[in-house]
């Protein structure tokens, strides 16, 4: 799941970035508006947690051409303001959830993972293939009733595959969906998770390698 948190309170920023990978999400910071702009013109995210009171750029124009663009990315906006009549502003916006500072960042983490299941196509709560389940709520994997001890990029590679089902998956775009915007695109970090992840699932082998196209879980 690739996140994008918009907040110009740097430390505030970066702390969340923080929580969010510690939860298997691939994560990237922009501390205004323009900053946003730019990550989103050159990035697809599943969810942009926005701050609704940002510098250069407002928040509320930012949230405006999220919804007008093709991206399909969910807002979850946050802001100090906390009256019925200032969240329903946002939501007019087209934010697709709003939550007041201060917040729990228990919550905050449940309300970004339910926006990413709304994602179109949406995905189901278990994603499964044969005998193998993932739960991304819960953070458990599965092999045969067997809990499997996967790392967070190990987990989180597995459900991107897991949400293609029999398309392959390049590792340019696992490289986008797990990792973040500091990962070096010519690293071997992929291939380095990939294998470290068949030798968990164990065998019969799962994740089939497609010449020039990348990985893939299931048949087309």
């Amino acid at each position: 799941m690739r996140v994008l948190v918009v907040e110009d309170f740097e430390i505030l920023g970066q702390t969340i970035g923080t929580g969010l990978r510690r939860e298997g999400m691939a994560v990237d910071v922009a501390l205004d508006g323009h900053e946003a702009l730019a990550h989103l013109a050159a990035t697809r995210y599943d969810v942009v947690v926005l701050d609704r009171d940002i510098p250069g750029v407002p928040g509320d124009e930012v949230c405006r051409r999220i919804v007008a663009g093709p991206s399909g990315s969910r807002v979850l906006m946050l802001t100090a303001a906390s009256t019925v009549r200032q969240r329903v502003e946002g939501l007019g916006l087209g934010a697709d959830d709003y939550l007041p500072k201060p917040f729990d960042f228990a919550e905050l983490v449940a309300r970004v993972r339910a926006l990413a299941r709304r994602s179109v196509p949406a995905l189901p709560p278990t994603l499964e293939h044969g005998d193998v389940s993932l739960d991304p709520a819960h953070r458990v994997a599965t092999r045969g009733g067997r809990r499997l001890d996967l790392s967070r990029k190990e987990f989180a590679v597995l459900e991107c595959l897991l949400s293609s089902p029999g398309r392959p998956v390049s590792a340019e775009e696992l490289l986008e969906r797990v990792w973040d915007e500091a990962a070096n695109p010519f690293t071997t970090a992929v291939k380095t998770t990939v294998r470290r992840l068949r030798a968990k699932l164990g065998d019969p082998p799962v994740i089939e390698t497609v010449r020039e196209g990348g990985y893939r879980i299931g048949q087309p």
